[in-house]
């Protein structure tokens, strides 16, 4: 694999694909299909599911379809965030604790300074709303999106 990287850079990555199929298995360099029913069985009223973006992925697609195959699809709100609409999203998430319904804030990357506030939002969330909420975050990895 030295010698590799040092005469062939470009084929370095399948190298060591190659040494990995052959010595581990097939299974270890390809990756696992994105399971969102699997997710959302995880998941839980106080924790928001994150779709990190990056180039040409279409979460919200995915999103679309797992609602209406959950009969959620009439119980979702969709809001994308940039100047403004910290507002709406913080009357949508209010609205969908009490009835239960879905909540998709696409692009939390463009609103950073909405950022604290949705936090604190999320950290206020307790175990006294519907048990049918779930908050669906969308963001391209930013560093104004909360660790927490």
């Amino acid at each position: 694999m030295i010698v590799l990287k040092a005469i062939r850079l470009d084929k370095v990555l399948p190298g060591i694909e190659n040494w990995i199929s052959g010595k581990m298995g097939k299974e270890f360099i390809i990756p696992p299909t994105f399971d969102l029913a699997k997710c959302y069985k995880d998941s839980t009223i106080l924790t928001p599911l994150i779709f990190l973006l990056s180039p040409g992925s279409d979460p919200v697609a995915d999103f679309l379809k797992f609602a209406k195959e959950t009969e959620s699809g009439k119980k979702y709100d969709s809001i994308s965030l940039g100047q403004e609409q910290g507002v709406k999203a913080s009357k949508m998430i209010k609205e969908a604790t009490l009835r239960g319904g879905w909540v998709l804030l696409q692009n939390c990357h463009l609103a950073a300074s909405w950022m604290p506030d949705l936090e604190r939002i999320v950290e206020d969330l307790d175990e006294n709303i519907h048990r049918d909420f779930r908050l669906w975050l969308t963001s391209m990895p930013t560093q104004s999106f909360p660790i927490s």
